[in-house]
Parts: C-alpha cells; sequence; structure tokens
C-alpha cells in the first residue's frame, strides 16, 4: 500500500519507513500539514502526526475529511483523552500513541484499511440485475425469472455483498467479516452452508462461481 507518513521529527520517521518498506508497503513521508493537505488522495493510508509546524494534525484530518474517505491513522505522542476523542469525531480510524512496537503499527495499518474495504463492501448499488435475476438491496427482495425467493438474513447479506461488487471476486474473509463479525468460532463453516443453501435457492447453476482458496464472485 502507498502509505503517507505526515510527520516532523527526522528520527521518527527514519525509523518507520525501513519497516514500512519491508512489510512491502511504499511509504512517502512529508513534514508539513500542508503538503498533507495536497497529497493525502496519493495514498492508501495516512500515518498522520498531530504536532506540525504549521499547524495541527486535527486540521488536517478536518480538512482530508471534507475530500477522501482514506483511512488515517493518528500516531502521536499526545496520550489525553480529549485528543483521542476529538480525532475519532472528526473521522480518524485508529489512535496510536508513541512509543509503540513495528508489530502494532503494522497491525493497526491492516485494520483500518480493512474496515475501510469492509465499509465499501457494505455499501453496494440499490438494484442489481443478472440473467433473470433481480436483486434489490433497499428493498431487500430477490426475484429470480419473476418469482420472488425468500432468503434468510445472513444468505440476503451475501448476496448483497457479491452483488455489489458483480462480476469481481469478494474473499472468504470479507464475506464472514461483514456477515458474521468476529464472535462466531464456527463462522468459516457457516458461510460454506450459506453460499450451499443460498444456490439452491437461486437454482441458477454458475450464478455464484467459487475461485478455490480465494473466495466467490457473482457473474454478469
Amino acid at each position: 500500500m502507498r502509505v503517507l507518513l505526515v510527520e516532523d521529527n527526522p528520527a521518527f520517521a527514519q525509523a518507520v519507513k525501513p519497516q514500512l518498506v519491508r512489510a512491502g508497503h511504499i511509504p512517502t513521508v512529508v513534514t508539513h500539514a500542508a503538503d498533507a493537505l495536497a497529497r493525502h488522495h496519493e495514498a492508501d493510508v495516512v500515518l498522520l502526526d498531530l504536532l506540525l509546524p504549521d499547524g495541527h494534525g486535527l486540521d488536517v484530518l478536518r480538512g482530508v475529511r471534507v475530500e477522501s474517505t482514506v483511512p488515517v491513522l493518528v500516531v502521536t505522542a499526545v496520550a489525553g483523552n480529549q485528543t483521542l476523542v476529538r480525532a475519532l469525531r472528526l473521522g480518524a480510524d485508529d489512535y496510536l500513541v508513541k512509543p509503540f512496537g513495528k508489530d502494532e503499527l503494522l497491525a493497526r495499518i491492516d485494520a483500518v484499511v480493512r474496515r475501510g474495504r469492509m465499509r465499501t463492501l457494505a455499501q453496494p448499488t440499490n438494484v442489481v440485475v443478472t440473467r433473470d435475476v433481480r436483486i434489490d438491496l433497499a428493498e431487500r427482495r430477490v426475484l429470480v425469472g419473476g418469482a420472488e425467493v425468500e432468503l434468510t438474513r445472513k444468505e440476503f447479506t451475501v448476496l448483497s455483498v457479491l452483488a455489489g461488487h458483480i462480476g469481481r471476486l469478494v474473499t472468504r474473509q470479507d464475506l464472514l467479516d461483514i456477515g458474521w463479525g468476529d464472535s462466531d468460532q464456527t463462522r468459516d463453516r457457516s458461510l460454506s452452508v450459506v453460499m450451499t443453501t443460498l444456490r439452491r435457492k437461486l437454482n441458477r447453476p454458475g450464478l455464484i462461481v467459487t475461485q478455490h482458496g480465494l473466495g466467490y464472485r457473482l457473474e454478469v
């Protein structure tokens, strides 16, 4: 991922940048608020310090959120709860207080990016039509050959995510995170059962394709 590190402390930036590179990311370091506002659209995730030479990081965050939903992880020495709450209310995806371990930083980056992808997956187009199947996501109705098909809540959730990304792969992990969360220890098996019953109810062979070891795709 392209990581924009907004940090005016050279020692901290020099320590973090190689860690990001080793993890396979492409880091860019800027030291000023103005640069962060100008270049955030180039990044997949922003690591934002709060104490910058030409402005406060919260003002940067506010400006970024006017234009973009790019994941923003606040990385700062400011540990006060009030600042943390303000950052989250302004749209920060996470808040990490210095010092911290490199593994924690990389894990937090992965987490905020995954949550951003999940939000995108969970907000598809209202009506999707493929072959003779009509999926009305707003009304939660599915018509196959003009006849309504009754789906359970989880069956419809899985189908709606696939429909929102019709023709493209949706990973099993994304389906599990959206439909089951983190609490169900049997969720992987449950997804397989839901997929089997969903295919049976739709009765359209080849409509939902399995990409083994990866996920599923709703065909156009």
